[in-house]
């Protein structure tokens, strides 16, 4: 395996990118980028300061000056200003609020440029919603994976109710479906796979098939 191959795992939220390219990247031995864990990181920071979400060009400028580092391990932890923020940043207010920070083209372009700096000359699995159509295109591998907002739902409540959340399961529907299409119609670098992806729906797959299909799939391709 090329050490500098590039793995491209798109999808909705709640399809299990995050888990799935964990592993994938363990398995291969190659770095995890977790992108959507910098839009979250924003989010968190806009709002501690009260910020308007519908200020672009504040949260721009919060974005420049806000310093995200991931840091590798068995749990890949987040640093916002080097504060370890890897628990608050999926809580389900910052859930609730970081489409509204993503689909802001200035926050956009801040975080892509330093998400390609981060991939550099090593290789990388990175997860989020526009990686194998805008963030890395040249991706030797492209997957796009998702699955039904009920299934999904389920997911999230069993995630957030091992945390002590307390989740409506049709409201947490509801809310899944109000992001998909939020972020499959927002103007700048909207949900959608790339042309040359893999489509790979995990209603009923569990973790392990999904990541030995990946696997798989990039070892007879590369």
């Amino acid at each position: 395996m090329s050490d500098n191959i590039c793995v491209a795992i798109d999808g909705p939220a709640g399809a299990g990118k995050s888990t799935v390219a964990k592993q994938v990247a363990q398995q291969m031995g190659l770095l995890y980028i977790d992108t959507g864990a910098m839009y979250r990181a924003v989010t968190l920071k806009a709002l501690r300061q009260n910020l308007n979400l519908e200020d672009a060009d504040g949260l721009t400028k919060l974005a420049r000056e806000t310093t995200v580092k991931l840091v590798p391990g068995l749990q890949q932890s987040v640093l916002l200003d080097g504060e370890d923020v890897t628990e608050e940043i999926r809580s389900p207010e910052v859930t609730g609020h970081v489409s509204t920070v993503a689909k802001v083209a200035g926050v956009r372009e801040v975080l892509v440029d330093r998400q390609r700096e981060m991939a550099g000359e090593t290789g990388v699995v990175m997860d989020g919603r526009d990686i194998g159509t805008v963030v890395l295109p040249q991706a030797n591998a492209k997957f796009f994976l998702t699955a039904s907002a009920e299934e999904r739902a389920r997911r999230r409540a069993k995630e957030l109710a091992h945390k002590g959340y307390t989740i409506d399961i049709d409201k947490l529907i509801k809310e899944i479906q109000d992001r998909d299409y939020m972020d499959s119609h927002r103007a700048v670098s909207p949900l959608a796979p790339a042309g040359d992806a893999v489509i790979i729906d995990s209603s009923g797959m569990d973790i392990e098939e999904v990541v030995a299909a990946i696997i798989s799939w990039i070892e007879k391709n590369k």
